[in-house]
């Protein structure tokens, strides 16, 4: 069962996206709803790429490390495939907030997600849990040696997109 704080969390999630010019929208992943935001920034200082920055978020009834682990490698796969644009690693990257919420959360899939990102071939995943009950969220906000030329870019849309609001 998913709780009203996990919802009003999502709708805070959607809302912050909003404002930021993501175009979020509701998507379906096998019968479950899913929260999607978009957009894509160029920087010469990050050798002159375009980044485009997915936010994909889920209420679960439970997150444990398995859940997050495999939220994460289906949230890379869809970015990869739903940029658009020029291939990967051709002047453009990808990264990911995978967001998961729910008020029954293992402390594992919290350190997993502090841990560090994750990454593939110009894709970049910060995978999200977020502890609706406890009002605690986890991600990673390191500087890492591949991808570190945007992790300032990602600590800071993260922070303005998942703070807790109450």
């Amino acid at each position: 069962m998913i709780h009203d704080t996990t919802h009003a969390y999502l709708a805070g999630l959607e809302s912050r996206l909003a404002a930021d010019g993501c175009a979020p929208r509701q998507d379906n992943w096998g019968g479950a709803p899913v929260l999607v935001g978009r957009r894509a920034d160029f920087r010469l200082r990050w050798m002159a790429t375009r980044l485009h920055l997915f936010t994909i978020a889920a209420a679960v009834p439970h997150i444990d490390f398995q859940t997050i682990a495999t939220f994460t490698n289906q949230s890379l796969q869809y970015a990869r495939k739903n940029k658009g644009g020029l291939p990967v690693g051709l002047q453009t990257g990808v990264a990911v907030l995978p967001v998961l919420v729910s008020e029954r959360v293992d402390p594992a899939a919290l350190a997993w997600a502090r841990e560090k990102q994750r990454n593939e071939f110009a894709c970049i995943a910060r995978p999200v849990v977020v502890d609706s009950a406890r009002g605690e969220i986890a991600f990673f906000r390191g500087h890492p040696m591949i991808g570190g030329i945007y992790s300032s870019h990602l600590v800071k849309k993260g922070d303005a997109y998942l703070e807790w609001r109450a």
